[in-house]
């Protein structure tokens, strides 16, 4: 794809066959490279609209493009070797007998050389530091490496965007950091659905919040968290460490300036 490849979602709309409206007229686009946190309370529609990224949902109710594809039915191959999706659990991703057949899986089956299958099998492993993982069954990794295995398996297709859905849950705090900093190397555009706003301040520079299936607010991150009314609106709360100390009244961080972790 282009290097100027953007997401164009105009007037989305979602209903579950319960009635349940989880997506109502949203609009927005994604440039290339962006990294772009999209947050809400549950129920917001977060999940939701990242399966109709990668064609998992596709609306009858206004358009989603990824680069020149529209998502439909016709395009899905094009759209799923664009777009990688990472789900919140790892075990939806992970099921071959071995860590290495999991991430040869797509390759396969887009019929490439077993030679490239290897390539891109060893490059996705090393890539996120579990190439001692490939002859491992999944059942037997803890959740972290569940989820280093699991983002191999989408680095093993080549995407140019990474979809995550909740990528930090269960993760103890040294596997959470090691994710951070695997994230924040990746060049890929990055849409990442999230309840973790910590992440968010290290890796995103733009956030969306979702509201009742409605963009509530999209801007820069460290205005989003400076506003406390808006958050409270959205059911959502500062980030730990913008958050006063209960004792001495103090903040415990600040917002990163561009291109800073903290």
């Amino acid at each position: 794809m282009r290097s100027s490849l953007l997401i164009e979602i105009r007037d989305l709309a979602h209903a579950y066959p319960d009635g349940t409206e989880a997506l109502r007229g949203i609009s927005l686009h994604i440039r290339a490279e962006e990294s772009v946190a999209v947050v809400g309370a549950n129920g917001a529609g977060k999940s939701t609209l990242l399966l109709h990224l990668n064609g998992s949902l596709i609306s009858r109710h206004g358009t989603v493009r990824i680069g020149d594809f529209q998502v439909a039915k016709a395009a899905l191959p094009d759209i799923r070797r664009t777009v990688g999706m990472v789900f919140q659990d790892p075990d939806d991703q992970l099921f071959m007998p071995t860590v290495a057949e999991d991430v040869a899986f797509g390759p396969l089956n887009l019929k490439l050389p077993l030679a490239e299958v290897e390539r891109r099998v060893a490059s996705a492993l090393e890539r996120v530091g579990a190439a001692h993982l490939r002859d491992r069954p999944p059942y037997k990794l803890s959740g972290g490496e569940k989820r280093l295995a699991a983002i191999a398996t989408v680095l093993a297709m080549e995407p140019a965007i990474l979809v995550m859905d909740e990528p930090s849950s269960s993760l103890d705090p040294r596997a959470r950091r090691t994710l951070i900093e695997l994230l924040a190397g990746f060049g890929h555009t990055k849409i990442i659905a999230t309840h973790d706003l910590d992440l968010v301040l290290d890796l995103c520079p733009r956030t969306i919040v979702l509201r009742q299936g409605q963009v509530a607010a999209d801007g820069p991150t460290d205005e989003i968290f400076a506003d406390g009314r808006l958050l409270a609106a959205c059911h959502l709360e500062q980030p730990l460490r913008l958050q006063a100390c209960p004792v001495c009244g103090e903040k415990s961080g600040r917002l990163p300036q561009k291109g800073e972790r903290l």
